[in-house]
């Protein structure tokens, strides 16, 4: 065995004399008429990998300083509903495509502006809600399911049903408040809510925005997209003091580990790639 790991060396020995001197610019291939490196037969070809950084500006997809912020003060809407008809009648929030009336003796209030101007306005800024409060003057008001509808005007219809009850929060002592802070609905011309209004109860609901479109954006050439960044605020100081880290914002490419760009040149029409200048200086 000795013989013939003696001879492999020296095939060894002679291959590294051969094809391993590298000195400057200059390659020797060991083959006659050969015997220098030509720069423009080799193309380079880079490859990512680990420890090093990503180039940003390489994604300018959807990036996450070109999305707007919606202002904290800006992003609730507080609707009102009484039925003053003396029997439980259907009450219609949003639906701005349908455009349904209520029926008789409900009442329907947004306080910060109007229910007709909301669903204007979610016709072409559609937006997303995630939380929820619902303060009633009768508890069995909670009673009531919701449907949380969306019917298109090529006549599809979906409904999900959604029972306040099963809302839990350290909030919820009170026998009149619900609050939900995983409620998520998107609200387009499309989506609409209704639940049975009881006689002579008035209902509040504290809806909290969390992104929207913005179409004016595209005169300036910003972003549509509009989210908000600050924490649901929920009454209780010591939640809302752990909450004041934001999470991580939705349709943002999340920051890449870092990368290791590595560089070899390889021929342009085949064969062996240059060889690693560090390992041969070493070697020597």
């Amino acid at each position: 065995m000795n013989k013939y790991n003696e001879e492999i060396r020296k095939y060894e020995q002679e291959a590294e004399d051969r094809y391993d001197d590298y000195d400057d610019d200059n390659f020797d291939t060991g083959l006659e008429g050969q015997d220098s490196y030509d720069e423009d037969s080799y193309e380079e070809v880079e490859y990512i990998g680990e420890d090093d950084s990503y180039d940003d500006d390489s994604y300018d997809s959807y990036a996450q300083n070109s999305i707007g912020k919606i202002n904290p003060n800006d992003r609730t809407l507080t609707i009102t509903i009484t039925n003053a008809s003396g029997a439980d009648a259907e009450a219609i929030i949003f639906g701005g495509n349908e455009g349904a009336a209520q029926p008789a003796g409900v009442l329907v209030v947004v306080q910060e502006s109007s229910h007709n101007e909301v669903r204007e306005e979610s016709k072409a800024n559609p937006f997303k809600i995630q939380g929820m409060k619902m303060s009633v003057s009768d508890a069995l008001q909670f009673d009531n399911v919701w449907k949380i509808l969306r019917k298109s005007a090529a006549g599809s219809f979906n409904s999900h049903p959604y029972q306040p009850r099963n809302a839990t929060s350290p909030q919820n002592t009170n026998p009149n408040l619900i609050d939900d802070s995983a409620f998520e609905m998107d609200v387009t011309g499309q989506d609409s809510i209704r639940f049975f209004q009881k006689a002579g109860i008035k209902t509040t609901l504290t809806f909290t925005i969390k992104a929207r479109v913005d179409m004016g954006n595209v005169l300036s050439g910003q972003n549509v997209a509009e989210i908000s960044t600050a924490p649901r605020p929920t009454g209780l100081p010591q939640i809302d003091l752990a909450k004041q880290k934001p999470a991580q914002v939705f349709g943002v490419k999340p920051k890449p580990k870092k990368m290791v760009r590595k560089i070899i040149r390889r021929p342009v029409g085949g064969g062996r790639p240059m060889p690693n200048r560090r390992l041969l200086k070493k070697r020597r």
